[in-house]
């Protein structure tokens, strides 16, 4: 059964429960909007999306393949309650060193995720000024969407914009380490 409230309120649907001694009320609201995660234009009309709520809505938008198909991500274990470890693919933009590569990296999103960024670390060997050479690892410090981090970005923003870093004039013509070579094997 579908019921539309007057005013804000989202429409609701109710499920009833095969013994109906209990129900589910559902809110139906429009898709996430890609730059932001919160709603209200000032402060005390915010509404903050709880953590699970937000990465369940960044996996099925993952899981859809939303965006031009050029990075990619998903959880590492469907069955991780929590929802910490992630794996993200970035295609290598064209016209650059990077052009048809692969690259695999490995996101864990702790609990304090979204308020803080998730780790980052490559999985594929590349040679990036933001990433340790021995580790992988993202430098927060030298990606600018992690050293500014803002709750409204999402791992799909944090890929993007790693994979404008690959095509930024400093970056396009940096040697690269053979293909198909890894930081670490786990």
């Amino acid at each position: 059964m579908l019921k539309a409230r007057a005013g804000r309120s989202p429409p609701t649907q109710v499920i009833w429960l095969a013994d109906r001694a209990a129900c589910i009320v559902l809110l139906l609201r429009p898709p996430l909007r890609p730059a932001a995660m919160t709603m209200g234009s000032a402060a005390s009309d915010t509404v903050v999306v709880p953590r699970n709520f937000r990465l369940l809505e960044e996996l099925e938008r993952g899981e859809k393949g939303i965006g031009d198909g050029s990075v990619s991500y998903g959880m590492d274990d469907g069955d991780d309650i929590v929802m910490r470890s992630w794996t993200g693919t970035i295609i290598g933009p064209l016209n650059c060193v990077h052009e048809g590569r692969i690259y695999q990296l490995k996101l864990v999103c702790d609990k304090d995720y979204p308020d803080k960024p998730p780790a980052v670390r490559f999985h594929s060997r590349i040679n990036l000024a933001c990433v340790h050479p021995d580790t992988g690892v993202v430098e927060a410090d030298k990606l600018p969407t992690l050293r500014e981090w803002r709750r409204e970005y999402t791992m799909e923003h944090l890929l993007t914009q790693l994979k404008k870093e690959m095509a930024a004039p400093h970056s396009r013509r940096l040697p690269q380490p053979p293909e198909g070579t890894f930081f670490f094997s786990d």
